[in-house]
């Protein structure tokens, strides 16, 4: 977590979870294919210079220090082959092994952007709401909450003169929000829509063929409760046995406790519509860019800068076939992702994404490359 980062080493100048290394000291960094990373990396360039900067993280890799990385990509042009995209990010980047405090690796988890039919109208058929952002969320400090508010709070409404918390999951499921006109699709399924929650985004096909996009506009301000873990602590599903699949497998298993499971976890996420964008690209996410299949990374947006790139070596995660090693860039976050070496990697769009992100839980090599302008940092 943020507050358990410690100061950078007055003799060094670097926080102690980073340690100087070389491209060739990373597993795997040479027989990578960088031009999606490269492409992947040129949008976030695309944002940061035209529209807004993105804010530095607390690990001090500045945003301005990418200035130069991104008029070079930008100047590139979207034509870079393999060879041009290697020697990119050897010449204008340093890399850095990222280790938890704790010395032990990191970890990284997989994430998609489901699909699922909806429907614009309430219809027999289609019952649950897909809900756009309330007028009376209202953002406040977490780190300076208003009296009633617990620490770590980053949304609440209005009560008279006072701010209280917002309404959590379960009385959002019975009514809490009715009659608002906040509905912007209904789904078939309370699963898939809880899922929909889970992963912030979501792929919608509606009955006259089109497809629409829903990406995440704020939530309750709840704390996230993985409803995997409230299984596993019930003795529903071994630990160790947890994945998507087999919390979905539960589910349809035991339908009349739903409720019981679904309100343990009292955030609520809600959404808007979004551009359809590229098809072949996921969804627009914090970085405001479209996240890239296999090359876009969540992490802890209070420690890392958007659009850092970051090797990451998992010897596990495909062990019949071959380790995963690639290099990926941070394009997004999320409140489960905490720490200076855990990523959320995205895979994609629909089931078989799914399929692939729901059983990654693996321990993982991180290599940060930070911009060349902060070279001075070595020591």
């Amino acid at each position: 977590m943020a507050e358990t980062v410690r100061q950078p080493e007055p003799s060094r100048g670097l926080p102690p979870v980073m340690r100087p290394t070389a491209f060739a000291d990373i597993p795997g960094w040479i027989s990578d294919d960088l031009v999606a990373a490269f492409a992947a990396f040129r949008r976030s360039a695309e944002y940061a210079r035209t529209v807004k900067p993105y804010r530095t993280g607390s690990l001090g890799i500045s945003a301005a220090s990418f200035d130069e990385a991104f008029e070079a990509a930008l100047s590139a042009g979207e034509d870079v082959g393999p060879t041009d995209a290697r020697a990119f990010f050897e010449r204008f980047f340093s890399p850095y092994r990222v280790l938890p405090d704790s010395g032990a690796p990191g970890f990284v988890t997989g994430y998609y952007e489901p699909e699922a039919e909806a429907s614009l109208v309430r219809t027999e058929r289609f019952q649950v709401p897909i809900y756009g952002r309330p007028l009376d969320l209202l953002e406040i400090s977490p780190d300076d909450p208003p009296s009633g508010i617990e620490l770590g709070y980053a949304f609440a409404r209005r009560e008279g003169e006072r701010l209280i918390p917002y309404f959590d999951r379960r009385a959002i499921d019975t009514g809490a929000l009715e009659g608002r006109g906040l509905e912007l699709f209904w789904l078939a399924d309370r699963v898939d829509a809880f899922f929909i929650h889970v992963q912030g985004a979501a792929r919608l096909h509606v009955p006259d063929g089109r497809v629409r996009r829903i990406t995440y506009a704020g939530k309750t301000g709840h704390p996230f409760t993985g409803i995997g873990r409230v299984l596993a602590e019930l003795g529903e599903i071994p630990l160790r046995q947890v994945t998507m699949q087999s919390i979905r497998a539960w589910l349809a298993a035991n339908p009349d406790r739903m409720d019981e499971i679904f309100w343990r976890n009292r955030s609520y996420v809600f959404f808007r519509e979004t551009e359809p964008g590229e098809a072949r690209l996921g969804p627009v996410a914090a970085a405001k860019v479209q996240l890239t299949p296999g090359r876009s990374m969540a992490v802890d947006r209070l420690l890392h800068t958007f659009a850092t790139p970051f090797f990451v070596h998992a010897p596990t995660l495909d062990a019949e076939r071959s380790p995963f090693q690639r290099l990926m860039i941070a394009q997004d976050t999320g409140s489960a992702i905490t720490g200076p070496a855990r990523g959320d990697l995205f895979m994609g769009t629909g089931k078989d994404a799914g399929e692939t992100a729901g059983v990654i839980r693996h321990p993982a090599d991180f290599h940060m490359l930070a911009p060349r302008a902060l070279d001075g940092l070595r020591g």
